[in-house]
């Protein structure tokens, strides 16, 4: 169980890390929901997972309860990763309406930025 779950988190977050270095906005949005996924689940996954168990048991040990605090972290991080994805998709469907494109402008090469200044290119004023 516990290799199914860490295969599903190391393929989820290796899709959000794809999909992060896309150059389209909406990829990039997905990216960051399917690494929240992947940090959840791995939240969820550090409180014992126990499959077919009962959650309250009458005579036994206390090892045999999941912890209820990575559930409650979870449910803490789903609503503020709603919250986060809704501001994300706000702001990058402004940018689209603005530049009538979701590409995310970067030069395609170092020759085209422009040089850096360096100490000896200011002028003879600022130098002193």
């Amino acid at each position: 169980m516990e290799l199914l779950v860490a295969s599903g988190i190391g393929a989820c977050m290796a899709a959000g890390i794809y999909l992060i270095l896309r150059l389209r906005t909406f990829a990039v949005v997905l990216g960051m929901t399917m690494i929240t996924y992947a940090i959840n689940t791995f939240l969820f996954a550090t409180g014992r997972l126990v499959v077919n168990l009962p959650p309250i048991l009458h005579d036994g040990d206390a090892a045999a309860y999941t912890d209820p605090l990575p559930q409650a972290l979870v449910l803490t991080a789903i609503v503020i990763s709603f919250g986060m994805t809704a501001v994300v998709v706000m702001m990058s469907l402004g940018a689209f309406i603005e530049g009538g494109d979701d590409h995310i402008n970067m030069p395609p090469d170092d020759r085209e930025m422009p040089p850096l200044k360096t100490i000896d290119d200011r002028p003879e004023e600022e130098r002193a």
